[in-house]
């Protein structure tokens, strides 16, 4: 079995639009190990969101295999890649994409549920618990706070312990102060659970906080450097 949790190898994406064919992505190679964190970071444009879409088969390479805890997610089919992401992999988005007719309580006890998981309340109540919203299971996202939603789709993600943990500009929508206690509890979670995460991020302080920086420039691999870390 091989010591990665996630590897990308020579993949490409490209796309037709009126001008011909637009590259987006070419060449990327890297491997994670477990429990590594690494911000993946560039210019607008350069390619991370597709990189981490791809990443996480919610979108499909032209070119190059992924693998994610030892399997090639584009062998198989899309709702077999589904099932792997779902078992695997947590989310967290920089608009938090909550259901807005749930609670926060039913947001969390929704990826348990759909993996037929015992103990899904008592479960997602200690997450909520854990990221300080005890007083909140019952409240819908349009009744919490940016702070709160993002807090809320963190205990989502964390709830099933995924073997990686993918940001997208996970304080984006967020104040600076808010942005620095999500962050903060972030990496905390990260800690508890072993998580290998990844994230997108413009902000340099939460890049210096990760292990791991891995630079896109117009759809290329420009850099890739381990960071020493203090604690």
């Amino acid at each position: 079995m091989s010591e990665f949790i996630l590897e990308i190898a020579g993949v490409g994406k490209q796309v037709q639009d009126s001008s011909g064919t637009l590259t987006i992505l070419q060449g990327i190679n890297f491997s994670l190990p477990a429990r590594q964190s690494a911000a993946i970071v560039g210019a607008s444009g350069s390619g991370k969101s597709t990189l981490l879409s791809i990443m996480a088969a919610l979108d499909a390479p032209t070119e190059g295999t992924v693998r994610l805890a030892g399997q090639d997610l584009f062998v198989l089919d899309e709702d077999a890649r589904a099932a792997w992401r779902a078992r695997h992999v947590g989310f967290v988005f920089q608009s938090f994409q909550l259901l807005g007719h749930l609670s926060a309580l039913e947001n969390v006890m929704l990826p348990l549920e759909l993996r037929g998981e015992a103990q899904a309340r008592e479960r997602a109540v200690a997450m909520l618990e854990r990221v300080g919203l005890a007083s909140r299971l019952n409240h819908t996202p349009r009744q919490l706070s940016g702070g709160e939603q993002q807090r809320v789709a963190l205990a989502r993600a964390f709830v099933v312990h995924p073997a990686v943990l993918m940001a997208d500009e996970p304080t984006g929508s967020l104040d600076a102060a808010t942005g620095d206690k999500v962050m903060e509890l972030m990496f905390e979670l990260n800690r508890e659970q072993g998580t290998t995460l990844v994230l997108i991020t413009h902000d340099r302080g939460i890049a210096a906080r990760c292990e791991r920086q891995i630079r896109l420039e117009a759809g290329r691999l420009t850099g890739d450097s381990a960071v020493s870390i203090a604690e």
